[in-house]
């Protein structure tokens, strides 16, 4: 009978389609055609008993997943603390190639596991980088907290110029010079429209919008040339 010898190179490929409350886990081991299908729920329990079970071969391991939001997270640090080689694919290389296998645009988990395994075997796959591994993750979520202060800011803006201007205060969209003006949201969060300018006189509106558009060379031209476009528009 012949005997089967198994390289001392041979890995275990560990392919984790990623979810929020479960994952499904597929694992091709060395020696074996068949391969084994786990169901790991986000729970430290789960992650011990996931690493428990593959080091229990006494080969080295690789792990790839799709990063899924935050979600990965979890089961990647642990993983990766294990000393398993950590491996992440691209979403638009995990769509192309699950397309071109399938010949569908369908996805379910089980599907997405047996593609990144795909993507694993032909090497197209990337180095996964953790950040609270590595001691970056605090200025990693706050430069995403940036991120997305400043593309909200910027939706407000457009909204305001594109959307809110041209239906009810036209005119006053030749006095805002920047997104950063500040007092421009002040002053449109004060007289939304024209005709709130122009129901008073001019002493009384300047008087008023003082303090609302804020420290300004020559203000006061500012603010009379804003009260004549606002009247004459009425």
């Amino acid at each position: 009978m012949t005997e089967t010898s198994i390289a001392q190179n041979a890995i275990i490929l560990v392919a984790i389609d990623i979810a929020k409350a479960r994952h499904e886990v597929l694992i091709a081991i060395p020696g074996k055609k068949r391969r084994r299908r786990l169901t790991v729920l986000t729970q430290r329990d789960d992650f011990k008993r996931l690493i428990a079970f593959l080091t229990s071969y006494g080969f080295p391991v690789q792990v790839a997943f799709e990063a899924t939001g935050n979600d990965h997270r979890a089961i990647a640090y642990h993983l990766a603390a294990a000393d398993f080689e950590m491996k992440w694919v691209s979403s638009v290389s995990l769509a192309r190639t699950r397309a071109a296998l399938h010949n569908s645009w369908d996805k379910n988990d089980p599907k997405d596991a047996q593609v990144i395994l795909h993507m694993m075997e032909i090497g197209n796959t990337e180095l996964y980088y953790d950040p609270l591994a590595c001691g970056t993750n605090d200025i990693q979520e706050l430069s995403k907290t940036h991120d997305i202060v400043s593309k909200s800011k910027t939706q407000l803006w457009h909204r305001i110029l594109m959307h809110y201007l041209p239906l009810y205060f036209p005119e006053a969209d030749r006095f805002h010079r920047s997104s950063r003006g500040d007092w421009f949201f002040a002053f449109l969060e004060r007289y939304p429209s024209a005709h709130l300018i122009s129901a008073m006189d001019r002493a009384a509106f300047i008087a008023e919008a003082w303090g609302v558009v804020g420290r300004k060379v020559a203000k006061e031209r500012l603010l009379t040339d804003i009260y004549e476009t606002a009247k004459t528009s009425v």
